[in-house]
């Protein structure tokens, strides 16, 4: 009996020291993914960039930053063109986050996604605003150096902006 009651002890403190502000939040529905989104495409990622290392405040842990380079091949909402190119900009998270979604995107895949804002740099609207891929990624190991980029060829000779 006392085995159980310790056990019981230390799983209630280990749920009641859970830092809830490490917690990933609740997906956000696809209205409200669309409604708040500067630009929701269907974009072939040609290529990733690690451009950078930040340090996470929590864990000290070094995560790297990327942009990728996609092409727009179908335009759902915003003010790009189709067959442009757009930065996308997302970096890693920590290790140990409880639900450990991060929104990756690599070089060859064809992906919905939900994006704010503009000019051409955006960064994808919530964890979930990646939507279905279509077409699976070519490379799926992305450089941690900053300065490094893996990348695919555009599918035609033309070069776009």
């Amino acid at each position: 009996m006392r085995r159980v009651l310790l056990t019981f002890a230390l799983l209630l403190a280990a749920v009641l020291y859970a830092d809830p502000a490490r917690a990933v939040p609740p997906p956000m529905p696809d209205s409200e993914l669309l409604l708040r989104s500067d630009l929701v495409a269907l974009v072939r990622v040609l290529s990733v960039t690690c451009v950078g290392e930040s340090t996470d405040p929590h864990t000290g842990e070094r995560l790297p930053n990327y942009e990728a380079r996609a092409e727009l091949m179908h335009v759902v909402k915003g003010e790009e063109m189709m067959g442009h190119d757009i930065t996308i900009t997302f970096h890693a998270l920590p290790r140990g986050l409880v639900g450990p979604w991060s929104v990756y995107y690599y070089p060859g895949e064809i992906v919905f996604t939900h994006l704010v804002g503009k000019d051409g740099v955006y960064t994808t609207t919530w964890w979930n605003g990646r939507g279905r891929l279509v077409n699976r990624a070519v490379i799926t190991e992305l450089p941690t150096a900053p300065g490094k980029t893996v990348d695919v060829p555009r599918r035609n000779a033309q070069s776009r902006d």
